[in-house]
Order: structure tokens, then sequence, then C-alpha cells
């Protein structure tokens, strides 16, 4: 069964409460135990803090503007919280909230409520802290989750689903969503075959199947692959960090670059037009099909098609290869008060 075909039963599953979709047949689940304990001796995993970005970026901006700033929520797990870097402006949202500034010359206040560890059973209760702080909603919110649930053998439908209601209650409270879909586990260097081929197509799965449910609400996803392939696929040692599994500095640095266009296109302050590129391989797809193809492809954002258009495979979906542009450095954040 092909991998659009896949992601769109678990999708439907996810819609409608279905339980879980096994991509795994018996016979493969006694090697892959085998492997994931040997796995284990050599991944290891990180128990440090990570470090707090939160508060105001760009500030240069403020007496140019007069604008209230830009509120940029981040969710998610340990990747999104920067576990593995010891400095608030290594983290991803640190990096993103500098870029932000810079792209829409406004100053940014970065509240950053993922937790190490979560699972996307964690995401109501994340969302609940971000939009009961008594403050405005944030103006773009950027969710990174999925590699535990893969690792905890959560059901995708189920996954997917609890994706869904936080995306749809940020949505509804005004917020631009961003989905950083589950990375590729199959490129932790550590990971031997065949766990390493079972992870990446779990990963993968799962990343198609989130996409089509963020899109269908009215959000973006922008795939991280093997947490942006080539890269890390040619510079390991360099893209992870000292645990063998989060990234390094360089790493999120990687990732923040590629997910960068896609959030400030959601604020309309991106210098590219909404049109595919053809000599870019951008095109109209059938969501489904669009989903699996970003899924194989670090840093490929999907958005539903203007106007909702809908065809015999059901919506489509625009395919984007957005041209990265450099990060700037990001400073420390400078502190807020909590209603900022």
């Amino acid at each position: 069964m092909s991998r659009a075909r896949v992601a769109r039963r678990i999708a439907t599953a996810a819609a409608f409460g279905g339980g879980g979709i096994s991509l795994l047949g018996g016979a493969a689940i006694g090697v892959l135990l085998a492997e994931v304990s040997l796995a284990k001796r050599t991944v290891g995993g990180s128990d440090d803090v990570p470090p707090r970005a939160d508060g105001r970026y760009g500030s240069a901006f403020a007496h140019r503007t007069g604008d209230v700033p830009l509120r940029l929520g981040f969710l998610g797990d340990s990747t999104a919280a920067g576990q593995g870097v010891h400095r608030a402006r290594e983290t991803p949202g640190a990096l993103l909230a500098s870029g932000l500034a810079a792209v829409a010359e406004r100053p940014v206040t970065l509240v950053n409520v993922a937790n190490p560890g979560a699972q996307s059973n964690d995401l109501a209760r994340q969302v609940a802290l971000l939009l009961d702080v008594g403050a405005p909603p944030p103006d773009v919110c950027v969710i990174m989750i999925g590699a535990n649930d893969v690792t905890h053998r959560m059901p995708p439908a189920k996954s997917v689903r609890l994706l869904s209601e936080a995306v749809r209650r940020l949505r509804a409270a005004g917020s631009e969503v961003i989905v950083g879909t589950c990375p590729d586990l199959g490129s932790v260097e550590p990971v031997y075959q065949p766990l390493r081929w079972v992870a990446r197509r779990m990963s993968r799965q799962l990343a198609a199947a989130q996409t089509i449910g963020v899109v269908g609400l009215g959000g973006r996803s922008v795939s991280l692959g093997d947490l942006l392939g080539p890269e890390f696929e040619a510079h390991p040692r360099e893209m992870f960090g000292p645990d063998n599994y989060h990234p390094s500095a360089e790493g999120y640095a990687t990732a923040a670059m590629a997910m960068l266009p896609t959030l400030c296109a959601s604020l309309g302050v991106w210098p590219e037009d909404e049109h595919p590129d053809e000599l870019r391989g951008e095109s109209f797809l059938p969501v489904a099909q669009a989903a699996a193809e970003a899924a194989s492809e670090g840093g490929t954002e999907v958005v539903a098609a203007a106007h909702g258009v809908f065809g015999p495979r059901g919506r489509w979906a625009l395919l984007k290869h957005r041209r990265r542009q450099r990060l700037p450095h990001a400073a420390e954040p400078a502190a807020t008060s909590s209603s900022a």
C-alpha cells in the first residue's frame, strides 16, 4: 500500500475516532525488540533541562514601528524545547523568534510551553497553558511533535487526532499554526538495520498523516524528515548533540532555517507569492499525495490550496519548496512581563 493511502487511512481513522492502524507485521516484532535493546545502549538521551528562551526578540525594531510585538507560541516535545543545547539563543524557539523579528521588522515575544518527553497526549495541557496566560492568543504557533509517539508505540490515528484537536483549538483562538512533522528516526546514527528501516517507515507514515490533519484545519506543515536530510546524513556528528539523539546547535539552526519561510509566510511577511514554482518542483496535488511527498523530503511545506479546492481525490494542497535564507544571529531573550 502506498504511503499516501496509508496516511489517508490514518487521518480518516483519526477524524472519526477510530483505533490504531498497525504499520508492522507480527513477524517483525521479535527482530524489532532485539534491535531496540541494542539501540538503547548507544543512543543516549538526556535529562538536562533545556535553556529557557522565553522573552522578547528584535527589540531594536520597537522604536521604529511602535507596533505591539508579534506573539510566537511554541509547543511540543524536547526538540521544540531545545533539549541538547546550553544557550537560549541556540534553541529553535529563539532562532525562529529572532528570524521572524528580522523579516517582519517587529519585535517578537516568545512563549514556549514545550515539554521534554511529551507525546501528543500532552498537547491539550500545553494549549491550555498558552491560551490561559491572561494575554492575547499568539499570532502564530509552532508545534514540533511525534517522535515520542513513535518510540512509545502510540497508535498513529490517536496521535493525529490529538494533534488535530490542538490545532483546531489554536486556530479557533485566532492563531496561525505551523507543525514541524515527526522527524525521521531512521536518521539517528547509532540505530542499525532493520530497526533503522522500521523507524524511518513509521516516522514518515506518521508525518504524512499529521500533514493531512493539519492542512485540513487551515494550518501549514513543514516536513522535518530526517531532520533536514542531506546535511544530517552528510554530517551526523555535527548535526546531533552529545546524546546522539537531539540536534546540536548547528542541527537546530538547520531545522529553523527551513521552517522560517513558512512561519513568516503564514503572517504575510515572506517575500514570495503563494503560487507554485515549477522549476523548484512545486505543484498542486491531492493533499494525501502532497503529504506523502513532503514526508520524504525535509523542509517541504504543505498548505491547503486557496479557496478550498477539491478534486476527485478530495482536498488539494500546495507543495512548496521555499528558498531558505541564513538566520540572523540570535541574541539572548530580553525579559518580559507575563502579560507581554
